[in-house]
């Protein structure tokens, strides 16, 4: 049996790929986007996330050990 992080992609890249076969590309890149943004608010939600440590990186601030 396959783990679920592998199923996982797996049923990301199919919904990707039909997106863009029956939408086309700019479709694509939308929902691409979209599940994107979805998994970073899943990783905030979840507490897998800080985003102040995030915004310090973007800002290029170094995190202390």
């Amino acid at each position: 049996m396959t783990s679920t992080a592998t199923r996982t992609g797996i049923v990301i890249g199919a919904v990707l790929a039909l997106t863009w076969i029956v939408f086309g590309f700019w479709a694509f890149f939308f929902v691409a986007v979209a599940m994107a943004i979805g998994a970073l608010v899943g990783r905030v939600l979840d507490g897998k996330l800080d985003l102040s440590a995030l915004a310090g990186a973007f800002r290029g601030k170094r995190s202390s050990s």
